[in-house]
């Protein structure tokens, strides 16, 4: 692997760990930001990895697996969409209480636990 594919998937797997310290410190819809920050930067080093150039500048998780050339089963696939779906709210929050309520402490250690899958199912494919 090439060192900016590397640098990419050591920023994943450290944005993974962030995200479940968030969660362990009750910061839920945070941890799901974070996961989604993990996943997309896995994308783009697959995407690097596969097509020898900068990803675009994009956070939209299933157009990077798109461009990337990759085809995830249904669940990876349901959850890219799902977790695509949380990246404005997480990020640009509209009321931090709507966001408390939707990404309970269950919610979001749900979507870590998806989140580690979906690392894992993007390192198999590099």
């Amino acid at each position: 692997m090439e060192t900016r594919v590397t640098e990419w998937m050591r920023q994943a797997e450290y944005d993974l760990e962030t995200a479940e310290y968030m969660l362990q410190g009750g910061r839920c819809f945070y941890a799901v930001f974070m996961c989604h920050m993990a996943v997309e930067k896995a994308l783009k080093g697959l995407f690097e990895a596969r097509l020898g150039r900068m990803p675009p500048k994009t956070h939209n998780l299933v157009y990077l697996a798109s461009q990337a050339g990759v085809q995830p089963d249904a669940e990876v696939g349901t959850f890219l969409v799902r977790l695509s779906e949380a990246s404005v709210p997480t990020r640009y929050p509209d009321s931090i209480d709507r966001l408390q309520k939707e990404y309970t402490l269950e919610v979001a250690a749900g979507i870590v636990t998806q989140a580690k899958a979906a690392l894992q199912w993007i390192k198999t494919q590099l």
